[in-house]
């Protein structure tokens, strides 16, 4: 069994990997990695052309994971998803076919465009980990993990997420478009061979399964506890908002705090830890007042004040 140390260079050598495909943007890889290990699910918004997807595929090809890809659309169904149950008539029983649900890296490509019943088909393999197809429930694969994609809201033939599937999403962030030095190396290197050509496995499932039960050992003090507590208790208080963070949004900053702690070489997780992943974790959670908005305030905006407001632990046994 590998060492704690070789389970971290493990980790190291799967976002160098990351980033030969990805140039210049660490970070976001770093993000990426943080809800691979956390056991939770991610969505990318940006505009078209941006990585998105062949950051998706080089993170399952890197841990020898079974890929699937939905691209979604107004005419996509349920069962599109998690798969049908088909009738033989010579045998007289009815035999579940999956659907690309049963995969370890699911790409819902452009999930917003997709309608709202569809969307929701999603739910329960998100949080449960099985389906449920004409009565009967299916396991899903482990590890699991599903990224969305969606376009700006504003774009044309999109609809809005309902807040029900955007709590279930543990990190939202955006890519974004590269530096003109990162764009520059892009087309020198990437305009004739796509970068995952050449890309070699790093890891394999059971590694990665053993490394995600490691990141639970990971020291949370009772004084992170009641920080993060008083961050989300802040976002359902404040006048601006609507709506704050759910309970379920402070398991998601709790486990996503764990891994980053983990990928950052600690047993432990810093104060700092959470001013990085709270935006990540809890912005597209929130819901403004309309005349919030009005004024110009952003769910980054007001969760800024939040933690501005909040006293941060200063003394913590490890």
């Amino acid at each position: 069994m590998a060492s704690a140390m070789q389970e971290v260079e493990i980790m190291h050598r799967l976002a160098a990997n990351l980033e030969t495909c990805i140039l210049g943007k660490r970070k976001e890889i770093r993000l990426l990695l943080t809800a691979l290990l956390a056991e939770g699910h991610v969505l990318l918004e940006d505009v078209p052309g941006t990585g998105k997807t062949v950051l998706i595929k080089a993170l399952a090809q890197s841990i020898q994971g079974e890929f699937r890809r939905i691209q979604c659309n107004p005419d996509l169904l349920p069962t599109d998803i998690t798969g049908v149950s088909i009738y033989h008539p010579k045998t007289e029983t009815f035999v579940y076919r999956p659907g690309p649900v049963m995969s370890n890296i699911l790409l819902v490509d452009e999930v917003n465009r997709a309608t709202t019943k569809t969307q929701s088909a999603l739910l329960e393999a998100m949080e449960e980990h099985h389906v449920t197809v004409d009565g009967d429930r299916y396991e899903l694969p482990k590890p699991f993990m599903l990224l969305a994609t969606q376009n700006p809201i504003d774009f044309e033939g999109t609809y809005r997420l309902p807040e029900a599937q955007l709590d279930r999403f543990m990190l939202k962030f955006s890519l974004g478009y590269p530096s003109p030095d990162s764009e520059k190396a892009m087309i020198t290197g990437q305009s004739t061979r796509s970068p995952l050509d050449d890309l070699k496995p790093v890891a394999d499932i059971n590694e990665l399964m053993r490394i995600q039960q490691k990141v639970k050992e990971v020291y949370l003090d009772e004084a992170i506890v009641e920080y993060i507590v008083e961050i989300v208790s802040q976002t359902r208080r404040h006048p601006a908002l609507l709506l704050g963070a759910s309970p379920r949004a402070s398991l998601a900053l709790t486990k996503a705090l764990r891994a980053y702690a983990f990928l950052n070489d600690r047993d432990y997780v810093i104060p700092d830890d959470v001013k990085e992943l709270a935006p990540y974790v809890l912005c597209h959670r929130l819901i403004l007042r309309p005349e919030a908005s009005m004024d110009g305030l952003t769910q980054a905006s007001v969760l800024d004040q939040v933690l501005q407001s909040v006293k941060v632990p200063v003394q913590m046994e490890k």
